[in-house]
């Protein structure tokens, strides 16, 4: 197997670095540690910082203390959920949450996340606990798979593929990722099939997201963070789907606009937070090249005012 850094390239990892220098001498929250990839390049580049690494992923928590052990007391580890960011540092000078599922998790087939590998239908990011995947698709109704795909993976032919994993799992209950995309390609139509890429990326997305209550869970976490940022303190945010940015975007612009009633002449309510990127900040043509899971990213960022 490969070494951990070998695995992993992380995404805008210059940027993100960059954008964190202010808590150079202070704490970061990694809120989504995957494999270290980003905690690894702050520990390096700020000789003073401490970071605090969160991730759910038991498996992901092993391979980044292996990854971080050099450094000793200024990595620490936290198994959770990111929007529990309170109870795993009381401040931070700067929390970084790089969206979605993680390479690690992508690459290791038996978990169940890709559609281009048989595996088992698992796709929880704490295997510990919660339902898998399998679970989620045998038991669910045909109402709820299809508001699952349609509010998940945006799947326009979500009342299809519903009816045919309920017309499956009458046969024979789901268990693999094979039958899953088969049931996904098989559902739609031919032409739609040929444009756009694999049919069932849609599909695994929504299944994924719903399995590990992902868009419940950041809509707490974006918040929880603004609030445990010091004055000074910077919040990074990386996202590579529609529905992740929208919720990233619309909490950042409400925690930077002010609320003082159109119309008055005095702004009556600062807000507390600046944003410190234009739009949604994207990787360039270089980056994408040497890391293709760059192409999608949409990083945002904000700081809170000193005051």
């Amino acid at each position: 197997m490969k070494a951990t850094a070998d695995r992993h390239v992380p995404v805008l990892v210059q940027r993100c670095t960059e954008l964190l220098g202010t808590a150079a001498n202070g704490i970061v929250v990694d809120a989504t540690l995957g494999m270290g990839g980003h905690s690894e390049a702050l520990l390096r580049a700020y000789p003073h910082l401490t970071v605090v690494g969160i991730d759910r992923d038991l498996r992901a928590l092993e391979l980044a203390g292996e990854r971080l052990g050099p450094f000793g007391k200024r990595f620490r580890a936290f198994h959770g959920t990111y929007d529990q960011i309170s109870e795993a540092a009381e401040h931070a000078d700067g929390v970084l949450m790089d969206l979605g599922v993680s390479s690690m998790q992508l690459d290791e087939a038996e978990r169940g996340f890709s559609y281009s590998t048989d595996a088992p239908l698992d796709m929880r990011m704490d295997t510990s606990t919660g339902r898998s995947a399998a679970e989620l698709l045998n038991t669910a109704s045909a109402a709820e798979l299809r508001e699952i795909l349609y509010r998940y993976g945006e799947e326009k032919f979500a009342p299809a593929i519903a009816a045919r994993i309920v017309r499956q799992r009458e046969l024979e209950p789901l268990s693999r990722t094979s039958e899953l995309a088969e049931i996904v390609r098989a559902s739609i139509p031919a032409p739609a099939r040929r444009t756009g890429g694999n049919p069932a990326k849609r599909t695994f997305q929504a299944i994924r997201v719903a399995v590990n209550d992902e868009l419940r869970i950041l809509e707490r976490a974006v918040p929880a963070a603004l609030e445990v940022l010091a004055p000074g303190g910077r919040i990074v945010v990386m996202a590579y789907q529609s529905l992740e940015d929208r919720v990233v975007k619309r909490v950042l612009a409400r925690a930077t606009t002010s609320q003082t009633p159109h119309g008055l002449p005095v702004d009556l309510d600062t807000p507390d937070f600046t944003l410190l990127t234009r739009g949604a900040e994207r990787a360039d043509e270089a980056e994408i090249a040497l890391n293709p899971r760059a192409a999608s990213v949409r990083l945002r960022a904000a700081e809170r005012r000193t005051r």
